[in-house]
């Protein structure tokens, strides 16, 4: 089997459609790992075909928990991962699919040379175990190409065999063995249709960065509240905005700067709520 398309979903009856159309029928498996959606989820990929293989799970803090779940459940040689607002281009699904047939080839062409001494060594790039593939973040109705947010380089195309997560935080990439090249082609991400679904995602990271925040610390200082509330975001917003042309993508551009920046405030705030309670609980038990 040379390709399994991976999705994770909870509640995405509005989105899941946008990988499974752009991608299943170049996909020979599509493995979705469902978090206990309440809406009609399940029956919207249950009705792509036999390609579908549906595993129904909990609903874990660490989203990617459950994209571990799905390399451990799939069977290809390769995995393409999306979330379920994602979608790929034709041209990018032509390059994905160039990408694993030399890859298909070079494998064959290596095993017979292993019979032939007389024969020239291949030269391949068969040591190359994961593609970094750009993407297209859509934002206040437009794809947002500038302000360090495009090329949005996220590690999607992978060989199955070594891939895992670390499960550290929730941004990060995939771990593969090998080396790792880059595509041309974007992934096309419409995870924010609306401000409303930006904030409440926006919520959400910041909730679990505070977790990590509260975590790492015993108390915040005065240093930590300069920190969170100046300096970085401050920096963060320069860097965004100024230096990486942010304002090149107009009022949505400025938005984005300007709430990437401020989610310091809420992760420092959250892990202080976080900490007082649990100083609080401790305080109770004494």
């Amino acid at each position: 089997m040379k390709l399994s398309l991976c999705i994770i979903t909870h509640n995405e009856e509005k989105n899941v459609h946008m990988p499974l159309d752009s991608a299943y029928d170049m996909a020979d498996e599509v493995v979705v790992i469902d978090a206990a959606s309440t809406d009609k989820t399940v029956q919207i990929v249950k009705k792509y075909g036999d390609k579908i293989r549906l595993y129904e799970v909990d609903n874990p803090k660490n989203f990617l928990a459950n994209k571990e779940r799905a390399i451990e459940k799939a069977k290809g040689e390769w995995i393409l991962q999306l979330d379920a607002d994602e979608a790929v281009s034709p041209e990018l699904k032509k390059e994905i699919q160039s990408v694993i047939g030399q890859s298909q080839l070079q494998s064959a062409a290596i095993s017979s040379d292993k019979t032939d001494f007389n024969r020239q060594p291949i030269l391949t790039d068969s040591t190359v175990n994961g593609y970094l593939i750009p993407r297209k973040n859509w934002f206040l109705g437009r794809f947002l190409m500038k302000g360090g947010v495009y090329p949005d380089y996220v590690l999607r195309l992978y060989k199955r065999e070594g891939a895992h997560f670390e499960l550290k935080n929730v941004h990060e990439n995939v771990k593969v063995k090998g080396e790792v090249g880059t595509l041309k082609n974007a992934i096309e991400h419409f995870a924010d249709p609306d401000f409303e679904r930006y904030l409440m995602r926006w919520n959400r990271y910041t909730s679990f960065d505070a977790g990590l925040l509260a975590k790492e610390k015993r108390k915040l200082n005065f240093l930590d509240f300069i920190n969170y509330f100046l300096i970085k975001p401050k920096v963060w917003f320069f860097m965004t905005f100024f230096r990486h042309k942010g304002f090149m993508d107009g009022f949505p551009g400025f938005v984005f700067s300007l709430f990437s920046a401020i989610r310091f405030w809420a992760i420092y705030v959250k892990a202080w709520n976080l900490l007082q309670n649990k100083k609080l609980k401790t305080t109770a038990r004494s």
